[in-house]
């Protein structure tokens, strides 16, 4: 709409003009004639409207194209003499008008030229001050250029020993290859430049370096790592404090209120004593005090075991004295059957392989029956089996879980001393029920050089 009645307002202005010119030109044909008055007022009108055409159509143009008008007539009428000054006055005037009327001119609109552009120099120095390292590749993946950023980080000096750049799409943390054969953690992106069609053109990589993080991650971590191990470490020490307290509370209690007691009474009753019953109370202080002395033992033992204090000298054990001497120790030779080759020996630490059997046969004598029986027998070309035996009902299965932990309630030490001792000397030790009915607990260690004239003993079942 607003097109249609620009190109109507267009229209009428050329039909006015074409019709001023009209006018005005029989009103300069009719001044010779006997009726000057009227062609000069075909003058007037003719520029009158010549004026409307030129301006546009605007009020201002057509007060001064009256004005014009009246100016033209009143010269004409006034003489032939005066009629080329009144043309003249009118040619003037309109001239004037058409100055003073005219609107000022738009202002050109802004081109191709006027468009901000940056220098060559100023887009290289730009390229190369970028703190990332930056690739350009064409439509075939091949390197065009890099910028200083690159060739810091890498090493490289050339174009054409760049490494080749991750595929598009499959950026992220990237190991960028170094000229000295090392790498360097970048968070690597690939960027495609496609033409109008939409296709490649080229691509652009570009690599930020994330050593600084990296390290900054790497050093948490191990932060985190220590402080789970410290934790875990606080954990078994509070453990360890609960378990020693329950064994102080319980084991230890009984064996020092049994000797606060009889030494209460020999000390009380002593003249009116028996000698035979002052001598059966001293054994029984006697044997609480070493039961007590055992613990204490145990317990000097237990913190060396945490603190990682004990260390094992193997050399070749003969078996069956270990065995013996064990026996001695908890007087339980008459109950005890050994069944071991005199030759037969493991590579152990002595004192420690002789506490172990010695804290098993206690075991077996306190939890399991009579008779109880210690054999061992090679195991293979390396290893060597030695096993305690009882003849009671077997640990029960609800026990067996925590059967080597630190404290078992009513065992004290023994087996956790015991399994200490065995991978301290490289072996191992593990229970099994026994059949038809009691317990095995079996140790596994390594074996020492056959002596000459040895022969195998029998095959443990």
């Amino acid at each position: 709409m607003h097109i249609a009645a620009r190109g109507v307002g267009d229209l009428s202005r050329v039909i006015a003009g074409c019709a001023g010119a009209t006018v005005a030109v029989i009103g300069f044909l009719e001044v010779g004639g006997a009726t000057p008055a009227p062609a000069a007022g075909l003058i007037v009108a003719g520029l009158a409207l010549l004026i409307y055409a030129v301006r546009g159509g605007r009020k201002r143009s057509a007060i001064w194209g009256v004005t014009v008008a009246l100016i033209a007539a009143a010269a004409v009428a006034s003489g032939s003499a005066l009629f080329l000054g009144g043309i003249t006055v009118v040619t003037v005037l309109a001239a004037l008008v058409y100055r003073l009327d005219a609107p000022p001119p738009p202002p050109a609109p802004p081109g191709p030229a006027a468009e901000p552009r940056l220098r060559p120099d100023f887009a290289e120095t730009l390229w190369q001050s970028m703190n990332e390292a930056v690739m350009v590749l064409d439509a075939n993946y091949r390197v065009i250029d890099v910028n200083r950023r690159w060739r810091e980080l890498t090493g490289y000096d050339t174009v054409a020993e760049a490494p080749a750049p991750p595929l598009p799409g499959a950026g992220g943390d990237w190991l960028l290859p170094r000229a000295d054969g090392t790498t360097v953690p970048v968070l690597a992106t690939v960027a495609t430049i496609a033409d109008e069609a939409g296709a490649p053109r080229g691509y652009v990589a570009t690599y930020v370096d994330i050593a600084e993080r990296k390290r900054a991650e790497e050093a948490l971590s191990r932060h985190a790592d220590e402080l789970e191990r410290g934790n875990a470490q606080l954990a078994s020490a509070l453990a360890f404090k609960n378990d020693l307290t329950s064994m102080l509370t319980h084991d230890m209690a009984q064996p020092i209120s049994s000797i606060a007691s009889l030494a209460e009474l020999l000390c009380a009753d002593w003249g009116d004593l028996p000698d035979d019953i002052r001598l059966e109370l001293a054994r029984k202080v006697d044997k609480n005090t070493r039961r007590l002395v055992k613990m204490m033992n145990d317990l000097q033992l237990l913190f060396r075991l945490d603190t990682g204090a004990v260390t094992a000298r193997r050399v070749p054990v003969p078996l069956r004295e270990v065995a013996e001497a064990a026996t001695r120790v908890t007087g339980g030779a008459d109950q005890v059957k050994i069944t071991i080759d005199d030759g037969l020996s493991a590579l152990a630490d002595r004192g420690h392989l002789i506490a172990v059997v010695e804290n098993l046969l206690k075991n077996a004598l306190a939890h399991g029956a009579a008779p109880v029986e210690v054999r061992a027998d090679r195991e293979g070309p390396e290893t060597v089996l030695l096993e305690v035996r009882d003849s009671g009902p077997g640990i029960p299965d609800d026990l067996l879980p925590n059967l080597f932990g630190r404290f078992i309630r009513g065992a004290g030490l023994g087996l956790f001393i015991a399994r200490h001792l065995v991978e301290a000397n490289g072996g191992s030790l593990r229970y099994e029920h026994a059949k038809p009915r009691g317990a095995r607990l079996l140790i596994t260690l390594e074996t020492a050089p056959r002596a000459p004239g040895e022969t195998p003993s029998p095959t443990l079942p």
